[in-house]
């Protein structure tokens, strides 16, 4: 041991003493010789010169009551001082007599290293992380409370085990590299991996392995240090897979604008009706857009449910609702949850119906109204659009087909739609079916 331990008979003769005994006394005495600390001038902590008899050996042998921790400084013979902590037990016959007694002699930095690897034994075993040990043939050698959450397996269940016995199948070659990089003395520092719990689970982590040490520098081991990051890399891969959509929707959209600006050229007849048309088509794929972001905001916060097309179309005709009575446009019928895709088409083609019936429909007069009819016939959705109350009827069927129609067709044909016109007496029916599966990309 580390510690100075030596025992004497009734009479302080020796009757054993250790290696750092012999070296604390600077001589290896005999067995039988008289303590070795009766030749040493013995002191309190204030100077005090001590008798031997008063000294914690010398009291244990006079009365038989252990001494514990007592601090002392001993001069020896040299006129060198030593500050030591004394730990003496009686030792009885059986019948209750002592014959002698055990002296353990304890140097302050000793202490503190005790006092050290005391509280680094409560941090491991206090610790959330998994911390445990092994030797260098992969041999568990410690388990903590920490390892055993993460892992499922009590230490009784894991100490000499070997530690492969945690990781799968495919991964059983990681252990033999692991192995020669400690023996080299090397760090392994945030090795990311997969290990197996007790219920067959895996779980993903993250390693810090380090070589351990005995008190002469020789490698005799590792401590790990395991971390749960399953829930990081599920953050990770959500953030790849958002970015990955933001990206792809950005081109989408700027492709898009870009095909609204050059063709809404061809069609306008004034700077002033281009700079119109572009500006409302645009601010619908802003609206459509904006509707995409909350969804996923509101997946992450509380798993609502999906943009639905009740709220698209109410966000894309609410500008033409000026707050003065009931509302020009009623959406009624089922509402079907939109895929961020279908979000865009939708917002497009019903900002381009919106859009003429303001310029030719029943939302350019004032008593004019327009009713949205969602329907769901099992496989496709159908939309149903009426202008009720707006200019004759046979003056808009008349009309040359304009850029915004040819883009709803557009639009309509990557969603796997189709739309039909019918012209009546109160005003233009119009009916859009979708295929159901295609509103959900």
């Amino acid at each position: 041991m580390p510690q100075a331990i030596y025992a004497t008979d009734a009479c302080r003769r020796l009757t054993y003493f250790n290696q750092t005994a012999a070296g604390l006394w600077q001589k290896a005495p005999k067995i039988g010789d008289e303590d070795c600390l009766v030749s040493w001038r013995l002191h309190r902590l204030d100077g005090a010169l001590l008798a031997y008899a008063d000294s914690p050996m010398g009291q244990v042998l006079a009365n038989g009551i252990a001494r514990q921790g007592e601090p002392m400084v001993a001069e020896r013979p040299d006129g060198t001082r030593q500050s030591l902590l004394v730990f003496s037990s009686p030792i009885l016959n059986p019948s209750g007599a002592i014959t002698g007694a055990v002296n353990i002699l304890i140097l302050p930095e000793e202490k503190t290293t005790m006092e050290t690897e005391a509280l680094l034994a409560s941090i491991v075993a206090s610790s959330d992380d998994a911390i445990l040990t092994k030797d260098l043939n992969g041999i568990i050698t410690s388990w903590n409370e920490g390892a055993q959450r993460l892992f499922g397996y009590t230490a009784d269940e894991t100490i000499g085990q070997p530690i492969t016995m945690l990781i799968p199948a495919d991964r059983q070659d990681e252990e033999p590299e692991i192995l020669r990089r400690i023996r080299s003395g090397v760090r392994v520092d945030h090795f990311e991996t997969i290990r197996r719990r007790k219920d067959g689970s895996l779980v993903e982590i993250s390693l810090t392995i380090s070589p351990v040490r005995n008190r002469f520098g020789r490698i005799i081991g590792a401590s790990k240090i395991a971390r749960d990051i399953t829930e990081r890399k599920r953050a990770e891969e959500r953030q790849h897979l958002l970015l990955q959509e933001m990206n792809h929707r950005l081109k989408n959209v700027l492709a898009l604008s870009a095909g609204i600006i050059s063709m809404s050229r061809k069609y306008a007849s004034s700077v002033d009706e281009f700079a119109e048309a572009t500006q409302g088509r645009l601010r619908a794929l802003a609206e459509a857009h904006s509707l995409t972001l909350q969804s996923h905001r509101s997946e992450t916060a509380s798993a609502c449910t999906r943009n639905s097309l009740h709220d698209l179309a109410k966000t894309i005709v609410a500008p033409y609702n000026h707050g003065k009575g009931a509302s020009p446009v009623e959406i009624s019928g089922c509402d079907i949850e939109l895929g961020p895709n279908a979000t865009t088409a939708i917002a497009l083609i019903v900002h381009e119906l919106a859009t003429n019936s303001v310029k030719y429909g029943a939302l350019s007069v004032p008593e004019g109204r327009v009713d949205i009819q969602c329907i769901d016939n099992e496989s496709r959705v159908k939309i149903v659009w009426r202008d009720r109350g707006g200019p004759s009827p046979v003056a808009s069927e008349k009309r040359p087909e304009g850029f915004g129609t040819r883009l709803t067709s557009l639009t309509l044909s990557g969603l796997g739609g189709q739309l039909t016109r019918e012209w009546h007496q109160d005003g233009l029916r119009i009916e859009i079916s979708l295929p159901k599966e295609r509103l959900l990309s």
